[in-house]
């Protein structure tokens, strides 16, 4: 199945001129990011050299893709935003909804009961409007994306932050909220702030234990969770060029852990290679024609200070394996160190439970490498120590593996096969525990492990590592096994030491699918009718946000005091919640009930002003609410952190929430806060974060004249009668204060297609 070849022809064929146009403006070579930025302006975005980390700038992305949990909310936007078909090619993927609990089978069958009404309303809307349909059980958007949609050189969005795995076929790709997918599907400009470019040096190749997914942690060590922000990681050099193409998707995949825009690799052979692998080889001749334009000039590998704003350099051939966390994907050991760490820090020894797959890990190659391990498990006489879970990416993958023996390796030793899902990397799974709160550790191959995460206890330590690593440590049990140094005692009493990984980076008989998931829309969708029922817990058709009524904000309630680490994941939970993703008066129950309050340590328990008691975040929110009041949340740094999920900022805006104010935004949130009308505010000074107190009031002066660069004035009323006076400062363009007098930017779509 060939998608999008006439669109690819097009972007080729204009492409060597936009990039020549744009080195001549700039005056200088061009790295592999610059030219696909460049060659994506807007048609009324004036060339020239836009500044990083400053100028605004109008894109043109190729394509959108979404997942059924954020295109719920994408879609129900859309369908105010009065068009009839989609302006650009579009998907929907099935993956998020189904719960993992005992195997692949019974998990789907299990979702297309439950979930039936979801999946109905997102493949008639997709009918209607034009976007192909991925069924539940085809796989992860990401996997699917890479193995279909993804293209050298090219610009694609995605409501979903692990978007940027497609750069791993050379193609920028963006994590965005569904407001910023309806803004592309109607045809409309998508604005990004220009971004700076870290490069990322790779020499050496990589043997032995050592795995694509060990750059990434090495990396997320050395920048942090928000290092990357506002940035885009391009990798290059020899290294980068030795590595496989769904390798370097894993690298990018986990570049959302870093803050990154996005992270991207230039085209080389090993992506021709995959391309013709995957039914693409017309595309892989037309890139291979243009393979030039598809790399960054040679002066910038050559001189790379000249042209990065920040330089890593990272030598294939010495990287040891490294296992991140727990709680945070940055806290990265090497190997070597990571047992000592374990003894040091009192991280529960035993391993409970390893989980291989998922958008990040999930190739044949992954795969293979991790089933060599399980085979030598069967053949050394070894008795896997913990619970081991195998997610499959897609169902291309899924039957490839099945049909070469790879699955069987990992049921042959207790291994259980779950679907083509997203499942425990997202918090849908079922864990089968006999207490859901003991303090226990689990080790993934998965991006994220912040708390509750993946199994919804606080106490679990999730720890990250490549996929042959997790399953080594399953098979020891123990978190301070060291496979590279250490052995086993198998069933006979026999020491026996876990021989290196070996496998395939793609299947030898090439692969092979019976029936991928794809549904094509409609040619014509215009008599097909979208249904939501009024009555439905499930599905709420959306009513516009009022309209900014032109004054400044007093008497602001505030409603929390976030402390620490807040992140997506802390503000709109996943999980359970997933199920009410379409409805946001029952999902916006859910809102900042993680976070954890800085006046009491607890998590979902405030101050109540109207009855002055401790109430849930929620509870308290609506009755402000009621009584026609309004609040403000107070934030500390990189507030927002992790998923794309827009549900953040239109459950606060939903709730009455005016203004998020905060000592620093990660990327994706601050513009989903923006696009919803909801006031994205950083402290000037943050030592002002201390000095806002419970039972503050605040106003928010300057509003009536709201404008680019100025910053705002914030009046904290506090109980004792006395005051302080702060400044706050914004990114907002003029288009942007369009989106907030507006009410969102939605609303001004609407007005515009009207």
């Amino acid at each position: 199945m060939l998608f999008d070849l006439e669109l690819i022809k097009s972007v080729y064929k204009d492409m060597p001129a936009r990039i020549e146009a744009a080195r001549k403006n700039l005056g200088r070579p061009l790295t592999l990011s610059e030219k696909i930025l460049y060659s994506h302006l807007y048609d009324d975005e004036s060339l020239h050299a836009f500044k990083r980390g400053e100028d605004y700038v109008n894109f043109s992305p190729d394509r959108v893709a979404m997942q059924d949990a954020t295109a719920q909310m994408a879609l129900l936007q859309f369908m105010n935003a009065g068009k009839s078909k989609v302006a650009v090619p579009s998907t929907v993927h099935c993956d998020h909804l189904i719960q993992a609990s005992v195997g692949a089978d019974e998990d789907l069958q299990e979702a297309l009961l439950q979930n039936n009404e979801v999946y109905n309303f997102l493949q008639t809307v997709s009918d209607k409007y034009g976007i192909g349909f991925w069924k539940p059980g085809a796989g992860i958007i990401h996997q699917v994306v890479l193995e279909n949609y993804a293209f050298p050189g090219g610009m694609m969005i995605g409501t979903d932050s692990h978007t940027v795995n497609a750069g791993g076929l050379g193609m920028v790709a963006i994590g965005v909220g569904g407001a910023d997918a309806v803004d592309v599907m109607a045809g409309m400009a998508w604005e990004l702030k220009m971004p700076k470019l870290i490069g990322v040096k790779l020499t050496g190749k990589l043997s032995g234990w050592a795995s694509s997914k060990d750059v990434i942690l090495k990396v997320a060590g050395i920048l942090t969770v928000k290092g990357g922000t506002g940035a885009i990681v391009e990798y290059f050099g020899e290294g980068a060029d030795a590595l496989s193409c769904t390798g370097k998707g894993t690298i990018c995949n986990m570049g959302a852990e870093i803050g990154a825009t996005t992270s991207i690799f230039s085209y080389d052979k090993n992506m021709s290679t995959y391309l013709r692998h995957t039914g693409r080889e017309e595309i892989a001749d037309l890139a291979d024609a243009i393979m030039p334009h598809l790399r960054s000039d040679e002066e910038v590998a050559l001189n790379p200070e000249k042209f990065y704003d920040e330089l890593i350099e990272i030598n294939l051939s010495e990287l040891e394996p490294y296992i991140n966390g727990p709680f945070t994907p940055d806290l990265a050991h090497p190997l070597s160190e990571f047992a000592e760490a374990v003894k040091r820090n009192n991280y529960p020894q035993k391993l409970e439970v390893g989980l291989i797959g998922s958008c990040t890990n999930s190739s044949y190659e992954d795969l293979s490498r991790a089933a060599s391990l399980a085979k030598q498990a069967k053949d050394k006489n070894l008795k896997v120590k913990s619970e081991f879970i195998v997610t499959p990416g897609s169902e291309m993958v899924r039957y490839t593996t099945a049909r070469d023996g790879i699955l069987s390796e990992f049921e042959d030793i207790g291994g259980v096969i779950m679907s083509n899902a997203c499942g425990p990397c997202i918090g849908q799974w079922k864990r089968h525990t006999d207490d859901p709160t003991r303090k226990n550790s689990i080790i993934t191959s998965f991006n994220r492990n912040f708390a509750k995460r993946n199994d919804g206890n606080p106490n679990t330590h999730g720890f990250v590592a490549s996929p042959e690593l997790v399953t080594a440590m399953a098979i020891a049990g123990d978190l301070t096994f060291n496979p590279m140094t250490d052995t086993l005692i198998n069933e006979d009493g026999v020491e026996v030491r876990l021989d290196e990984p070996t496998g395939y980076e793609l299947p030898p008989q090439g692969f092979d699918v019976k029936d991928a998931g794809y549904l094509a829309p409609q040619e014509d969708g215009s008599a097909v009718k979208v249904v939501v029922n009024s009555d439905s817990e499930r599905l709420q058709l959306l009513a516009p946000f009022n309209e900014w009524d032109g004054e400044d904000y007093t008497g602001l309630k505030l409603l929390i005091k976030a402390k620490g680490k807040c992140t997506t994941d802390h503000i709109s939970m996943a999980g359970p919640w997933l199920r009410f993703r379409g409805h946001l008066d029952n999902i916006s129950n859910n809102m900042l009930i993680g976070a954890i309050n800085y006046f009491n340590d607890e998590s979902n328990s405030i101050f109540n002003p109207l009855s002055g008691k401790y109430e849930e975040v929620p509870v308290v929110a609506r009755a402000i609410k009621a009584e026609g009041l309004a609040s403000i949340v107070v934030g500390d740094e990189n507030y927002g952190e992790g998923s794309s999920r827009e549900h953040a900022a239109m459950e606060p805006r939903h709730l009455g929430i005016k203004a998020v104010l905060v000592r620093s935004f990660a990327r994706i949130h601050e513009t989903n806060l923006k696009k919803q009308g909801v006031l994205a505010l950083t402290f000037a000074d943050k030592a002002d974060y201390d000095k806002i107190q419970e039972k503050d009031v605040i106003d928010i002066l300057g509003l009536k004249d709201f404008q680019a660069g100025k910053n705002l004035t914030l009046i904290l009323k506090h109980e004792d009668g006395s005051q302080d006076k702060i400044q706050a400062c914004h990114t907002y363009n003029d288009v942007q204060i369009d989106w907030f007098k507006a009410g969102s930017a939605l609303n001004l779509i609407r007005k515009q297609n009207c």
